[in-house]
């Protein structure tokens, strides 16, 4: 089984790694590649590390319109310049946008696949949940699901790699120099991935998530993110540790820690990692998620809900070991 691959913003740091997994991936074939800047050039001349089945494909500049015979398309671009140009894109492709543009948007499903994979299924239009969404709302999903936790009173603090801001960053005040040795905090109370994550609390709790506080950071560190959620509940460790385990029993990429999880062991996989530590005499619960930003937090959930669509095996093409330090 072949199925015909194209991925749109191929140059950037989600694309790339969408680009990776692609060309291990047993099932997928990938014959179309596209960006804006790179366009006109080999995709050798900018990853010499490919396969030599794909030293010949030359990244096209982007048009919906005039693309080849596709099965399926991965479409990594900034918020704000996918929504137009997806829509020309011909009904007969499916699609799974790691870009932000259809979170929640009217025709296209919400793709937290560790959390609901049967509303994944079938369906030809995704939206991949962002990379602090991909931590957070994992570790938060079976404590809201059982009612351990106040929906309406989440608080998260949440450190991602400098490769979150896209390889477009070094332009943008976050190059080697204004990164290095710092931490930053950024898009305070209004960040984009701000209304996902209240909209899936509320449906994962069926209370409001008006109370809901997040704060990024920027932590000097190509990759890994990891989410500190602090919660009212009066619930035990214990209560979330099973709570967790059998929410994610028969899920693939989970893993439920009884040490609080660290970011290098996500590196290069699509693992989330989530643990919990509770003190009910002070009504207070904290929910740990870590995962790689541009594995879970993008590419590699991108790949998983792929599969899903696609009727394959969920894990195809994602079974590798993170990379150890």
């Amino acid at each position: 089984m072949s199925i015909r691959v194209g991925i749109v913003g191929i140059s950037g740091f989600g694309g790339g790694e969408a680009m990776r997994l692609v060309a291990a991936h047993p099932a997928f074939e990938l014959v179309y590649a596209a960006g804006e800047g790179s366009a006109g050039s080999r995709l050798a001349d900018r990853f010499p590390g490919l396969p030599a089945k794909l030293a010949h494909l030359v990244i096209e500049k982007w048009d919906p319109e005039a693309l080849p015979p596709l099965d399926l398309l991965f479409a990594s671009l900034p918020t704000g310049a996918s929504a137009e140009a997806l829509a020309r894109v011909p009904a007969s492709v499916k699609i799974v946008d790691i870009g932000g543009d259809h979170r929640y948007a009217e025709g296209w499903t919400y793709g937290l696949g560790d959390v609901w994979p049967e509303r994944i299924i079938g369906q030809t239009r995704i939206a991949n949940p962002g990379c602090f969404p991909a931590a957070t709302l994992t570790a938060l999903a079976p404590l809201l699901a059982e009612g351990l936790i106040e929906p309406g009173n989440i608080i998260i603090d949440a450190k991602t790699g400098v490769s979150g801001a896209g390889r477009g960053g070094a332009t943008s005040g976050f190059g080697y120099a204004e990164t290095n040795e710092n931490l930053i905090p950024y898009g305070l109370l209004k960040h984009t991935h701000m209304p996902e994550m209240a909209a899936t609390i509320e449906q994962l709790s069926g209370g409001s998530a008006a109370g809901l506080v997040f704060t990024p950071h920027l932590v000097p560190m190509t990759r890994g993110l990891l989410a500190t959620i602090y919660c009212r509940g009066r619930a035990t460790t214990e209560q979330c540790m099973q709570a967790a385990r059998r929410f994610y029993a028969d899920r693939p990429f989970v893993r439920v820690t009884d040490k609080p999880p660290q970011t290098k062991w996500a590196t290069g996989s699509n693992l989330a990692f989530v643990s919990y530590a509770a003190d009910p005499a002070r009504n207070l619960v904290m929910a740990i998620g870590a995962v790689d930003n541009l594995g879970k937090g993008a590419a590699g959930q991108a790949v998983q809900n792929a599969n899903l669509i696609c009727g394959l095996p969920e894990t195809m093409g994602l079974e590798g070991a993170p990379v150890w330090p």
